[in-house]
């Protein structure tokens, strides 16, 4: 089985269910407020658990309850958590997510233990990033250890994704230069560019901007559109299926896993898995990741919301408009 290692932020979510977002000075009701297990690292190994992939995680949680009961969601879907660790000192990491009858969500991220994974936590587990093929990274853990994160595995030949959220201006073009994929948001995609992301050929030249700071490949999700995937030969794009959201918390997570997930089973001209990102199948791995974010939405949740390989699967074979 192929591996793919994950580096970063394992989160206890508290969601609150409400009509809308109240205003300066406002209050108003919820319906419902539950704890679920998340954090985008988390977020993402288990979508990639789910999916049938080999996934390890690196990341920290807290000597409590939340830190408990996340890595025991994890290791039911399958993820190898021996990089993980357990601290006595910092609380497991904590988000607020307020969600809206139409399904979008605000959220609110207290650090924690995510907080403290420095380069150590990779030196101590190295073999992972020997046995990984690809990594995929976030912004929830400090930045100084997602970029020894790039720089360990690109010196090791590994495929690097990163997800830059929560997006930041000054990403260090050591990093860049080790990505070989990014995957924003429209609204990520402006903070780390620079760039206005209001219309598709914004997005392009701000895509097109990172290429020239040394990205790989850029891959914009565009939400309720679709996706965007901007590379040096050109641009692919994949209109979204139409299905009624309820939750949008971990679209982003189950797309970029899903996608990492059949992108890695891609091959080269001659057969052997790719090495890079070069001549592999783009819309082959976006389509699959596009129906698997497309499932998500309709369910509750951050982890709960995430399809297995079989659902994505049978909704893409079955016939157009019977999702």
């Amino acid at each position: 089985m192929k591996k793919i290692l994950v580096v970063g932020s394992i989160n206890m979510d508290c969601v609150i269910r409400l009509p809308r977002r109240p205003r300066p000075g406002e209050t108003v009701f919820c319906s419902t407020v539950s704890h679920v297990p998340g954090g985008k690292g988390a977020n993402q190994a288990y979508a990639l658990g789910r999916m049938g992939t080999g996934v390890s995680l690196i990341g920290a949680v807290g000597q409590d309850e939340f830190g408990r009961i996340s890595l025991a969601n994890l290791r039911a879907a399958g993820v190898d958590t021996t990089g993980v660790r357990v601290s006595a000192d910092e609380d497991t990491g904590r988000a607020f997510i307020e969600v809206e009858d139409d399904g979008q969500n605000s959220i609110i991220v207290l650090g924690g233990a995510n907080t403290h994974v420095t380069e150590q936590d990779l030196l101590a587990h190295e073999a992972l990033f020997d046995r990984c093929e690809a990594l995929i990274m976030q912004l929830e853990t400090p930045l100084d250890t997602v970029t020894a994160a790039a720089r360990l595995a690109r010196r090791k030949g590994k495929l690097v994704l990163l997800d830059p959220a929560p997006a930041r201006p000054d990403l260090p073009a050591e990093l860049l230069q080790c990505v070989d994929l990014l995957k924003p948001n429209e609204t990520e995609l402006e903070i780390v560019s620079g760039l206005p992301a209001d219309t598709r050929e914004q997005c392009i030249a701000a895509a097109r901007s990172l290429l020239d700071r040394g990205v790989g490949q850029v891959l914009v999700t565009l939400g309720a559109r679709g996706s965007l995937l901007v590379t040096r030969d050109g641009e692919l794009f994949v209109p979204a299926r139409k299905v009624k959201a309820v939750d949008t918390t971990a679209a982003g997570d189950c797309f970029n896993a899903a996608f990492a997930c059949r992108l890695e089973r891609c091959t080269d001209a001659s057969g052997e898995p790719a090495g890079s990102l070069a001549g592999a199948n783009y819309r082959e791995a976006l389509e699959f990741a596009t129906a698997a974010a497309a499932i998500a939405v309709t369910r509750p949740g951050a982890q709960s919301s995430i399809p297995s390989r079989d659902e994505v699967e049978r909704s893409l074979a079955a016939p157009a408009g019977a999702d």
